[in-house]
């Protein structure tokens, strides 16, 4: 997400750490530089005009420490500026209104806006809402169909659809069924189409009108650029937009249509598409992504990642077992899991502050999905017995295991190797705490990795 802008904006500020005092003469230098930086990041131009201007201003405003390296002086008065650009008092999603609230998806066709609908819904089922899917898609039965399926294969209730049904019938059915069932908020997914057109706008208005939702929420393909910005600001001559829903994050490398978004529209981003399973929904925080794009990794995302993800219970037990010398590859099998259930490994290690100047490391080191797959092959085609007692293990058995995990003889020896190094050192720990056991990747890290006290715990799976 946003990594040529990140990447630039390290280059920059490397730069700078070469040289003296933050001067004038090398603000002005270095303004240019974070000019050129914006552009090619596809940031609108007046956007580009308005965060040079205001960098300069806290610059000039603050007071110059010789103590303190230009690139840290820099760093921080961009990090003010991506923040106060991001920002929005009216971010978070409003709920608050006479029940059910309805919430209206908006947006061009292929923007994610199905199944940004889907998402919503099931984060707001799982905070104890009683969300009610709508699909008033007429023209495209495919997004009917497709809504149906999200809804199927992750719990979520949709209104039944009755073919040839007007849209305004649909819309009074869907009050009356969530009256009857006791749904609270109404979450109506609209037809798009390839491009704006009168015909399609006219129809969006008028279901606006009676739906009267309290949250307007424009889907936008970042990986559009600048097209997106200008599709958001047709809509927004249109209709009274509340938010935007940038999609495809994960795959936007430049960053500037979140950036340009926010201050053409003046509508807060209120959230982010960052893959394609129901969970990669992340909602908007200014700091937090002001933090990833200056590489200062996502501490509260790591934290919430990891709360959301990790069974305290299970992994509490672990750690009993850890440290009662009783650790055995059932054990290594269950931690296994629980790092599984994070989903994109790679993804929450970038989370780590210090390790996004890893980048490369991190995309080409064997940590992954994959190695984690391929562990718990290896320990599932031991016996039970083997797990309780990995001293059983000899050469045969080896042999047996790889051949049921289809790995090598070597494969194994590593991953026995790998559970001997943390037996030890589960041995000698005092304490270990619930995000414990997620400590100890540098084992699998490739050289040049930070060690202990290098910005992170070690990873010990």
């Amino acid at each position: 997400m946003f990594d040529t802008f990140s990447d630039r904006l390290k280059t920059l500020f490397s730069s700078l750490s070469k040289r003296g005092v933050l001067t004038e003469s090398l603000l002005d230098e270095t303004l240019q530089e974070l000019k050129k930086t914006l552009l090619e990041a596809d940031v609108a131009l007046p956007v580009v005009k308005k965060f040079l201007d205001l960098a300069k201003e806290k610059a000039l405003g603050q007071q110059i420490f010789k103590s303190i390296k230009p690139s840290d002086q820099f760093i921080k008065i961009v990090n003010d500026v991506l923040i106060e650009f991001f920002e929005s008092e009216n971010s978070a999603l409003n709920l608050k209104g006479k029940e059910p609230v309805s919430i209206l998806f908006l947006g061009l066709q292929g923007t994610g806006k199905t199944t940004s609908c889907a998402k919503i819904a099931y984060k707001l089922q799982k905070e104890g809402h009683h969300p009610l899917l709508i699909s008033l898609d007429i023209h495209r039965p495919a997004a009917q169909d497709q809504l149906q399926a999200l809804a199927d294969d992750n719990g979520l209730l949709m209104l039944p659809v009755l073919a040839k049904e007007a849209i305004q019938t649909t819309i009074h059915r869907a009050f009356d069924f969530a009256a009857k069932k006791g749904n609270d908020i109404l979450l109506f997914d609209t037809a798009g189409r390839g491009h704006l057109d009168s015909e399609m706008m006219e129809e969006l208005i008028q279901i606006h009108q009676s739906v009267s939702p309290l949250e307007s929420l424009l889907t936008v393909d970042s990986m559009m650029g600048q097209d997106a910005v200008r599709v958001a600001e047709a809509f927004q001559g249109q209709l009274p937009l509340t938010g935007i829903i940038l999609t495809r994050v994960d795959g936007d490398a430049r960053g500037g249509a979140a950036l340009s978004m926010r201050e053409v529209t003046g509508k807060p981003i209120k959230f982010l598409g960052v893959g394609e399973k129901i969970e990669n929904l992340e909602t908007f925080d200014a700091k937090r992504v002001a933090s990833r794009i200056l590489g200062m990794g996502d501490i509260v995302g790591l934290v919430e990642t990891t709360m959301e993800k990790i069974k305290q219970d299970e992994a509490e037990k672990i750690a009993e077992r850890m440290m009662s010398g009783s650790f055995n590859l059932d054990d290594m099998l269950a931690q296994l899991r629980q790092i599984k259930n994070l989903g994109d490994i790679k993804g929450f290690m970038m989370m780590i502050p210090g390790l996004s100047q890893f980048k490369k490391q991190i995309e080409n080191s064997p940590v992954g999905n994959k190695l984690i797959a391929r562990q718990e092959a290896i320990l599932l085609s031991m016996t039970p017995k083997e797990r309780k007692n990995p001293d059983l293990i000899k050469a045969s058995r080896k042999k047996r295991i790889a051949l049921g995990s289809g790995v090598s003889v070597n494969d194994v020896n590593k991953l026995l190797k790998q559970y001997e190094q943390m037996a030890t050192m589960m041995k000698k720990l005092k304490k270990l705490g619930p995000l414990g056991m997620l400590g100890g990747m540098k084992s699998l890290m490739p050289k040049g990795f930070p060690q202990n006290g290098g910005g992170f715990p070690p990873f010990n799976f």
